[in-house]
């Protein structure tokens, strides 16, 4: 229509008549609710407005220039403007908040976003996490993913394809594409506005133009995953290789060869996500960072600088403001009991309280007699009858809680004046509901504290409270043992006719407890003395102007605050008639307080703003009202930031039924002061008081400022009248000493009268702070001897000593030394399109009222008028149904040395993922550009979740408690750390300049001994010299079958701990002969050539290796692929067969029927396996001749293991090596014929294959072998097994000690009843390549203690890939050390000791003793210098057993050197030849004796150098950072960590239920920031099993995260760290 081209402003529908206007709502209120069309609704509006045209228009004039300053709308709102309209009832947001200007400030500010809008990375969620059921009919299916099932199933076909094409030949690998997955099985992975999918194609087009460098380190096998669907991880299975073999420099960019030119991977939905993240973190923070700082020894956190523009208060400083004298009035009674006793005398017949039922109707008036004649009978009850004579069960100054229900207020009132007049003390508290309610343990607290042993409560609600099976009330949690008495009048004793209450003058003795919820959710008990409640009354009285006989309609909770004091005391004190409206009543019948006005003629009406709004929503059933006799309108949360609007619009609806303007009235009040100013009723015709418009920028510093810049960032605030009378008010500063204010500076409220509490019950401490306070001048000196109240509330005095409030102390958030109220947070959230996403609850449901919402009002600059017509919404978001409260949740946390802003909101159950994700993405928009502050968190949660208080608002210390505790279940999260922690330690610059020789000088000037540490000399130690003639292992078991035939070797356990297998010296000789003439017969294989042993864990495997030293071949032990899960492991073992070039493959029948069945096809291609040969039948033949090497330089086995970092590292071990490793170990162990070992070992790699295969045959010892897989059958294998022989040594694992000390925790008893002593154990060692896990050993130690194990038993060792074997602890020298480092200085790889206890300390254990003929040196990485001992850097090795080198499918000379033939650049005279391990460890001297008698060096390992990680330029290692988010909620079975493009990437396993998933996304990030100082970029929460672990239990996080990027984890949850 032509007339809606032009939509009348504010203002000009504020010039319209009142008749109009009221028309004009009337017609929005039917078109929101779907009473009349849009097409109707058009047409009679225009009508209406036709005959006024021409004043519209020349009111548009005039309030051109207002609109030319407004920012231009949004398109959305140009090209669809204004035919949809916003509903007075709360359709498109609360109207307790409800502010045109704000809203039209915040979609100013959007706008602007909008303009430069990017693309922010949407969370990836399973369609099966948080399902509601409406919400799966709103989210648009994922086009891009097939079903779960069937994903996966295309995901594994595709893997087994490319793995047999990139199997074909080794060359290959290279040059082959790599296809990304194109399904997964995650829900929400429609991609946000401006996210691009990744196009398919391959790496050959990437690589068309890019030269690869040929290099040869080990292969990395860390592409693809075992299939992360099973929720249990395989024990004993080492990851799945890729079929990607990368070769490249240890330094070098392992992720190289899956990048596209941008640093993306190709096909990889997860990685595009990272890259929007990455787009979105380019934007800079507020306030910049410097750049760098100069390397200190402390890590200091960046305090933010103060503004220099910020402003700064200049005014004078502020005076007491006193209030009016208090009236004196001869008639004034000495005391309120008094006040009644002479009502109800007097005027027995005068009605008191009116009480309505269900439907709002008047269901029973108590009159003066009956309140004062009841409340005789309870006192006497209570003080007589309730105990004997001689103990009273009460006496006067007791304590008695009144519980009665919201709905109840006549029983209530008998009960309260009974406590009055029988001296008790009441404390009225809220009906319990459940065991659980909100709060209710911190209510007990108070009850407990306040000594109640009774509860008053009546008849039907004793029946209401939850009762056990036996019918008795349920003790709540944290309430004291209470007896209840119902003080219904049938239960009651009439008083003997000469028996009177004591009624005295009120004095300053306790009257009664209101009970006061503080911000972190405990409850204190404000005591109120007799003389307070008196002078209360009477300031209220003056105030207010009451008189004998007004009506006052109350619609407060009459039980504390205003509702009490007006509706309970001022009533009977003026012997006025209150109607009570009960909140069940609102529910159902919004307008009832309006109508009882009207039909009561009340004079005066005691109402919240929700009530305004709920009576404007229903104004249409009755419009037959008049509200002309109200002569006060008491707003009693007028300083509720947003309720004025309330006010205006409903002033603007009822002022044609009679209401006047000068009647609406706001006050402020607290528990502590009581009344703290409230607006005189105005008189007629008189203008109203005027409303600053301030900044809102200026009140975050605390400044008072008039707005003149930003129209967004303008606040109207308006007063809430003067000083009580009698009373006198300052303001102070809110921190520190209650210094006075300066007259433009916002400060605390305080309150001097008689008319405030006078203490916290039971807290003098806090007592003092609060009711004690003497304000001070900026010298310091005292104001006055007269002690102030603080009210907890934010404000000023304006002009004319008008009282304005701009905030409460409990909704304060103080960020980066700024103040923020919660409230005007919750407000521009509102003003964001929220009306699809945020849940407001139905009219007939329960008010969501934050509790912080009780502090500011605020007003709109336009005349008084009925909503504006102006939308600011998109026409897509607006609906027509009437939703009224919005539940949301504001409240700051510290994080990182800072107040860190959290919104919890509830979502709608039919809102979808893409609408809840744009929403709080815009409302972060919004709160940015308004209050210039970040929000950390942003969670939305289902509907009707978040705890509540008594009366349905949201419960904010409790919904604090759950976000904290990891209990709130989220079901959307978006947390932005990136823009919010502005104060984390300054990156770290290495200084560049300093050479090795530099360092090695400083060290010595310092006084710092060269970190270095020797095992003992080889040279000097005597040995049996018929093993030392031997240079030959296979020479050694000859000998050994010759000398001693019959002396067993080895004994193989099964599950049920009984000997399955033994060899003897001629058994396995004579078994090792025939395997030897087999390879020859069958194989045709020559000396040198490779031979793959496939076997499980046995005797077997042990056979099969000497059988091919017999024959000259060079055996490769490889771990056998799980049957049941064929896909994820064959393609190891295949991959192991081709990168060394195996000639064959000895194992067994039933596992060469594995690899060459059906499942195993479909995994590799078994067509091209080489000769595989089964030795389970062998022939009984002899081998005529022995092969002998050359040298003993030649090679005797290959050791390949896949490492922590997914690299496939073949390493070569020569004759000579075996010789001196197997030497080093029985001089270290003292292994000898006689002794006797277990080991709970994997045989195929590393020092756990040398204590399997080798060390026996060298040593002569006897060796208990107990596969670990035989656990998973047999907890009590391996400890029942060590018991039985008597063991004194015996060798596990991590995952061995982590499967006992989780499996047997609870069943030490057990062990005991079995006669399991373990006293006999001398050494228990746990074989590692890392470090070592303390925490572990300590519990696995402490748990068995009981049992006899000695915790001076358990130690490490440590080996590498280049020497399998530095540390070892043996049987003699000092017990192993432990120190704790300081975690700060690690990552600046320095190490101080610092003591037990100590902040950011980390605990670390020797990794055993330093075995003969190794030494060791601590080595700066990049310059290749020594360092001294007070440094960390990467542990060096020197040994006869050191590895030859590296085995792999190209030969680099550079790779060998760099690796295992390296020298130091200084300081090294002798030129030694070193072998880099690619660990960081240090060196300490400690205090005790080795067996040399010197001092003795222990050395300690950190971690994996190619597993650090280079953060902020400091060096992290993972799994501190894993131990600490390990331990942060109980749900977290596993988790490791990683970098990709600089950003920190967490996963965690749950092992709880799936809502708790999001609960982990805060906490993890909370955590690492705390302790680690990194903002974690991405959480990925997934199913248990999924992170990788190898045989050794350590995790593969390079493997994880290359199947991350592939999406391949089908995780429950992904979020993105703005």
């Amino acid at each position: 229509m032509a007339e809606r081209g032009l939509e009348p402003s504010p203002a000009a529908v504020a010039a319209l008549p009142p008749e109009v206007r009221a028309q004009l709502a009337e017609l929005e209120l039917e078109l929101s609710e779907g009473d009349i069309t849009q097409k109707g609704y058009e047409k009679k509006r225009s009508k209406l407005l036709s005959p006024y045209s021409p004043q519209t228009q020349e009111t548009d004039s005039i309030g051109q220039k207002e609109r030319n300053q407004t920012p231009a709308p949004t398109a959305a709102q140009t090209s669809a403007p204004s035919k949809y309209h916003r509903s007075r009832s709360g359709g498109a947001r609360d109207e307790r908040y409800r502010s045109d200007i704000h809203t039209e400030a915040v979609q100013a500010a959007l706008a602007k976003h909008k303009e430069q809008k990017m693309a922010l990375p949407m969370p990836t969620k399973r369609r099966s996490t948080f399902v509601q059921s409406p919400a799966d009919a709103c989210t648009p299916p994922d086009t891009s993913s097939a079903s779960e099932d069937e994903g996966s199933l295309r995901r594994q076909a595709a893997l087994s394809a490319a793995l047999q094409q990139s199997l074909q030949n080794a060359e290959s690998w290279i040059n082959r594409s790599i296809q990304g997955s194109s399904t997964s099985s995650s829900a929400s992975s429609t991609l946000s506005h401006g996210e691009v999918k990744g196009t398919s194609g391959s790496l050959a087009d990437v690589f068309a133009n890019t030269r690869i460098e040929n290099v040869s380190a080990p292969p990395d096998v860390t592409a693809t995953t075992s299939s992360s669907s099973s929720s249990l991880r395989p024990a004993n299975i080492d990851l799945p290789p890729s079929g990607i073999v990368k070769g490249m420099h240890k330094g070098s960019n392992r992720s190289s060869l899956m990048d596209t030119a941008d640093g993306v991977p190709v096909n990889s939905r997860v990685s595009t996500k990272i890259q929007q993240l990455l787009n979105t973190l380019k934007r800079p923070k507020r306030p910049p960072l410097k750049e760098f700082f100069v390397d200190d020894s402390e890590e200091i956190v960046e305090v933010p600088q103060p503004d220099p523009n910020q402003p700064k208060p200049e005014g004078r400083q502020m005076t007491p403001v006193k209030g009016e004298p208090l009236g004196v009035i001869c008639n004034w009674p000495p005391a309120l009991e008094s006040a009644l006793q002479r009502w109800g005398s007097t005027q027995a017949k005068c009605p008191c309280l009116t009480g309505l039922d269900v439907t709002g109707k008047p269901v029973y008036t108590l009159t003066y007699g009956k309140l004062w004649s009841r409340s005789l009978k309870l006192a006497y009850t209570l003080l007589n009858k309730l105990g004997t004579k001689n103990e009273p069960v009460l006496k006067p100054g007791d304590r008695v809680a009144l519980v009665y229900p919201n709905n109840d207020p006549v029983m209530f009132m008998v009960a309260f004046y009974g406590c009055l007049l029988a001296e008790v003390i009441p404390v009225p508290i809220e009906v319990p509901l459940t065991r659980k309610d909100a709060g209710g343990q911190q209510i007990g607290f108070l009850l407990g504290s306040c000594g109640i042993a009774l509860a008053l409560t009546s008849e039907i609600c004793l029946k209401g409270l939850p009762k056990t099976q036996n019918g008795e009330i349920v003790q709540f949690k944290g309430w004291p043992r209470l007896k209840w008495v119902v003080t219904d009048s049938k239960y009651l004793s009439k008083p003997p006719k000469d028996w009177q209450p004591h009624i005295s003058p009120a004095g300053t003795e306790p009257a009664y407890i209101e009970y006061k919820t503080s911000k972190e959710g405990s409850v204190m008990g404000v005591t109120v003395s007799r003389l307070a409640m008196l002078s209360q009354c009477q300031a209220l009285s003056q105030a207010c102007n009451y008189s004998e006989g007004e009506t006052v309609v109350n619609v407060l909770d009459f039980k504390k605050d205003a509702g009490l004091w007006h509706g309970m005391f001022a009533n009977v004190m003026n012997k006025m008639h209150t109607i009570s409206v009960p909140y069940s009543v609102m529910k159902t019948c919004p307008l009832s307080w309006v109508q009882r006005v009207h039909a009561h003629k009340a004079k005066v009406a005691l109402v919240k703003c929700r009530d305004l709004h709920w009576a404007m929503m229903a104004h249409r059933d009755q419009r037959d009202v008049s509200l002309s006799s109200l002569r006060m309108l008491i707003v009693t949360d007028g300083a509720n930031p947003w309720s004025v609007s309330s006010c205006d619009a409903f002033l603007s609806l009822f002022q044609s039924h009679g209401l006047k303007p000068e009647a609406i009235c706001p006050c402020a009040t607290s528990a502590e002061a009581m009344t703290v100013a409230i607006r005189r009723p105005g008189v007629p015709g008189a203008p109203l008081p005027g409303r600053a418009i301030l900044s809102m920028n200026g009140l975050s510093y605390g400044v008072i400022r008039v707005n003149t810049e930003d129209k967004n960032s303008a606040l109207t605030v308006q007063d809430v009248g003067h000083v009580m009378p009698g009373g006198m008010m300052c303001i102070v500063k809110p921190d520190g000493l209650p210094q006075l204010c300066r007259t433009d500076e916002i400060g605390e409220i305080c309150v001097s009268s008689r008319t405030g509490g006078m203490m916290y019950f039971g807290l003098a401490g806090v007592t003092k702070n609060t009711f004690e306070v003497i304000p001070v001048t900026s010298s310091g000196s005292p104001v006055g001897d007269v002690p102030f109240i603080r009210s907890g509330l934010l404000g000023f005095v304006g002009p004319g000593s008008l009282v304005f409030v701009v905030g409460k102390m409990d909704g304060l958030l103080m960020v980066s030394g700024r103040r923020h109220n919660a409230d005007d947070i919750v407000a521009t959230g509102l003003a964001v399109e929220s009306i699809k996403t945020v849940y407001r609850g139905r009219h007939t449901g329960l008010l969501a009222v934050p509790q912080t919402c009780q502090a500011r009002p605020y007003l709109r600059t336009f005349p008084l008028s009925v909503p504006s017509v102006r939308n600011p919404l998109p026409p897509d978001l607006r609906v027509a149904r009437v939703l009224t409260s919005f539940r949301i949740a504001v409240f700051s946390v510290s994080v990182f040395y800072d107040e860190r802003i959290v919104v919890v909101a509830e979502q709608r159950p039919d809102a979808s993922e893409e609408d809840s994700f744009q929403w709080m993405s815009r409302v972060l928009q919004a709160i940015d550009s308004i209050h210039q502050v970040g929000v950390y968190c942003l969670a939305l949660v289902p509907a009707n979740t978040l705890p509540k208080t008594p009366l349905g608002g949201i419960h904010i210390s409790q919904t604090k408690q759950l976000f904290l505790e990891g209990s709130l279940h989220p079901c959307n999260i978006l947390m932005c750390p990136h823009t919010c922690v502005t104060n984390l330690p300054k990156p770290r610059q290495k200084q560049p300049g300093v050479g090795p020789a530099s360092v090695m000088v400083g060290n010595l000037v310092a006084g710092k001994r060269i970190a270095q540490a020797a095992g003992r000399d080889l040279g000097q130690i005597e040995e049996n010299d018929l093993v030392r003639k031997h240079q030959f292992l296979a020479e050694i078991l000859q000998w050994r079958a010759q000398a001693t035939p019959d002396h067993v070797l080895f004994m193989l356990l099964n599950a049920k701990g009984t000997t399955v297998c033994t060899a003897s010296c001629l058994q396995l000789h004579k078994r090792a002969e025939r395997i030897a003439s087999v390879l020859g017969d069958k194989g045709h294989l020559n000396a040198g050539d490779n031979v793959v042993l496939l076997y499980p864990p046995g005797i077997e495997l042990i056979a099969a290796f000497y059988g091919c030293l017999y024959a000259g071949c060079i055996p490769v032990t490889v771990r056998p692929p799980h049957a049941q899960n064929l896909t994820a492991t064959l393609p190891t073992v295949r991959m192991v067969v081709d990168v060394s070039k195996a000639a064959c493959v000895l194992t067994t029948q039933t596992l060469m029927r594995l690899l060459k069945s059906r499942e195993a096809a479909a995994a590799v291609d078994v067509k091209t396996w080489p000769a595989i040969i089964d030795t389970d039948d062998l022939p009984r033949k002899r081998l005529p001749q022995l092969y002998k090497p050359p040298t003993p330089e030649m090679l005797a086995y290959l050791d390949f293991s896949v490492s922590t970092t997914g690299m496939l590292t073949g390493v070569k071990m020569s004759h000579s090596a075996v010789n001196a490793l197997c030497r080093a170990i029985k001089l270290q162990c003292e292994l000898y014929s006689s002794r006797q070992i277990a080991i709970c070992l994997d045989p195929y790699c590393g020092l756990g294959f040398a204590l399997w295969c080798l060390c026996s045959v060298y040593s002569g010892h006897q060796s208990v072998l107990i596969p670990p897989m035989e656990l998973e059958n047999n907890l009590f294998l391996w400890l029942a097994t060590v018991n039985q022989y008597k063991i004194r040594d015996t060798f596990c694992s991590y995952s061995v000690m982590e499967l006992c000390t989780k499996g047997l925790g609870n069943q030490v008893e057990v062990l005991k009843t079995r006669g399991i002593n373990l006293s006999c154990i001398r050494t228990c060692v746990v074989v590692a390549e890392e470090r070592p896990r303390v925490s572990l050993q300590q519990s696995f130690s402490k748990l068995f203690k009981d049992i006899g194990l000695s915790p001076r038993a358990v130690s490490t060792t440590f080996g590498s890939r280049v020497n399998v074997a530095i540390c070892l602890q043996g049987t003699s020298g000092p017990d192993p050390t432990t120190v704790y480092v300081d975690l700060k200085s690690l990552r600046h790889d320095r190490v101080r000791l610092v003591e037990r206890g100590a902040p950011q300390s980390l605990l670390l254990s020797e990794s055993g003793k330093i075995l003969p003929g190794v030494k060791v040196v601590i080595v700066n990485p990049e310059t290749k210098g020594p360092v001294g001992d007070s440094h960390l850097g990467e542990i060096w090795v020197n040994s006869p057993h050191t590895a030859s080198g590296y085995y792999t499918i190209y030969d680099s000379e550079t790779l060998q050197a760099d690796h295992f033939n390296t020298r130091l650049s200084f300081g090294d005279a002798a030129q030694t030849l070193w072998a880099r391990t690619g660990y960081l460890g240090f060196v300490r001297r400690t205090e005790l004796t080795a067996a040399t008698g010197e001092r003795h060096d222990a050395l300690y390992v950190v971690g994996a150098l190619d597993e650090t990680l280079e953060l902020r330029g400091l060096r992290y290692h993972p799994i501190d950072i894993e131990t600490s988010v390990s331990r942060v909620h109980r749900s977290i079975a596993e988790c490791a960590v990683f970098t990709w493009t600089n950003l920190l990437v967490v996963v965690v396993e749950l092992c709880g239920s799936e809502q708790e998933a999001l609960d982990l996304v805060p906490l993890v990030t909370n955590v690492v920031l705390e302790e680690h100082y990194l903002i974690v970029g991405v959480v990925v929460v997934v199913d248990p099993g999924v992170v990788p672990i190898n045989s050794r239990g350590e995790k593969q996080r390079m493997h994880l995260r290359d199947s991350f990027l592939a999406d391949q984890l089908d995780p429950i949850y992904v979020a993105y760290n703005m």
